[in-house]
């Protein structure tokens, strides 16, 4: 089977080894295309800079886009096989460190040996009448896809086919998710920039059964409504379920801000731990309709109430008021989505953590989260130490946590690992 091989420019090799499950345009060095007329391999030669007449462009190889093909380190070692996709700065997705032949035998068999794999993980922390993430991307082998598992009375899988690699195999995939996890119905939300990145089209819609997009799963004993279709992402953050449960923990009797609240999961979790005062605030009023619906879910209208606000300019206003709390929780959005305005985020972050110290009483608890890869839990503790000096306050870090078992980090995948959840305590 004469499969193209993509040859890596010296040492570009090193984080594949480790696990780095793509190669980047700039890292090919050549491809190895069998001709058929010729009945051998042609090296194709790319242009280390343009213009430099030393090979052609990348766009020009005769290799179709969503092809099987082999990398190999510069030396010749054989480093995996993946779908390649000309359009997008992710030339190469890993698919497996097998030859490229496992792929294009028995491709049904081969996802439904990777989706089993995941779902029986998760059966460990997990029932059926649970709601978590089934595939995790590349954490879980599958590049590009994500697979939310909804209990709500009914299985419902929300997917997302964010890269060609996953496209490709669209048909296995949604078979595979279908016989394993009896899904009764699977929506689609394959609506991010992401995929224009790929060359893809936008889709947004139900692709196997039917039924009403706004459902209600029932998490930590907590009921949520949750917009499949219309909310972030995948219409729910399930990576926060066990931070919730633990957060919670300190909230009995206590007076607790939950910022950035979403769906106000952490607030809920607080009122059913024993809150006896909890305020959920968001900038985003269809958040704050969902959070006023999620409230009337749990019967908690007489602790429970939504603000909508401006997380940075309430902290301030609160400040002035000379408000305080017992339990503060910060949970972000991404401050920042590239390497280049980390430092930028740094000051976001540092702010309102900063606010919220002060606002603490002696001995409160600060919840404080982020979401964004780029920042490291080194750099994120260190902005907390920071926020503390400012704020003259001491902070003891009692716990560090990341997100659930049902998001694994891979090793040698930094951006698997993207959620830190510190829980501190303010002197």
């Amino acid at each position: 089977m004469n499969i193209t091989r993509v040859f890596l420019n010296a040492k570009e090799e090193k984080e594949i080894l480790q696990g780095f499950p793509w190669v980047f345009d700039n890292e090919i060095s050549y491809f190895k295309i069998f001709d058929d007329k010729k009945q051998a391999y042609l090296n194709y030669n790319l242009s280390e800079k343009k213009g430099s007449g030393g090979g052609c462009p990348l766009s020009s190889v005769p290799v179709e886009d969503g092809s099987v093909v082999e990398v190999f380190s510069k030396a010749g070692g054989f480093l995996g096989s993946g779908i390649i996709n000309k359009k997008s700065k992710i030339t190469v997705r890993f698919l497996t460190s097998e030859h490229g032949e496992v792929l294009l035998n028995n491709a049904k068999a081969f996802f439904e040996k990777r989706i089993l794999q995941a779902w029986n993980l998760r059966q460990l922390d997990f029932s059926e009448k649970d709601s978590f993430r089934l595939i995790y991307g590349e954490a879980d082998f599958i590049p590009g896809f994500i697979c939310e598992y909804f209990y709500a009375e009914k299985r419902i899988l929300v997917v997302q086919f964010l890269a060609l690699a996953c496209e490709k195999y669209r048909d296995e995939i949604l078979s595979a998710l279908k016989k394993i996890t009896k899904a009764d119905a699977i929506f689609e939300r394959s609506d991010s920039s992401a995929r224009e990145k790929e060359g893809l089209p936008l889709i947004c819609d139900w692709i196997y059964g039917q039924g009403e997009t706004e459902i209600t799963i029932c998490e930590n004993n907590v009921h949520l409504s949750v917009d499949i279709k219309n909310g972030q992402k995948t219409g729910y953050f399930l990576d926060q379920k066990f931070n919730r449960k633990r957060v919670a923990q300190f909230c009995k009797d206590k007076i607790v801000l939950d910022t950035f609240t979403h769906t106000g999961a952490f607030g809920l979790n607080a009122f059913l731990a024993g809150a006896k005062d909890v305020t959920c605030v968001d900038i985003s009023d269809s958040a704050i309709a969902t959070v006023n619906k999620n409230i009337e879910l749990n019967n908690a209208g007489k602790v429970v109430k939504a603000v909508e606000a401006d997380v940075f300019d309430l902290l301030k206003q609160y400040e002035n008021e000379e408000r305080k709390f017992d339990v503060i929780i910060l949970d972000p959005p991404a401050f920042t989505k590239s390497a280049k305005m980390i430092e930028k985020a740094y000051g976001g972050y540092k702010e309102i953590n900063l606010r919220a110290m002060r606002l603490l009483k002696e001995n409160g608890i600060l919840v404080t989260c982020s979401c964004s890869s780029f920042m490291t839990s080194e750099m994120f503790c260190d902005m907390i130490m920071h926020a503390a000096c400012d704020s003259h306050k001491k902070v003891q870090i009692i716990e560090k946590r990341g997100a659930g078992s049902d998001h694994p980090v891979l090793c040698g995948y930094p951006k698997s690992e993207y959620l830190k959840c510190v829980i501190c305590r303010v002197i």
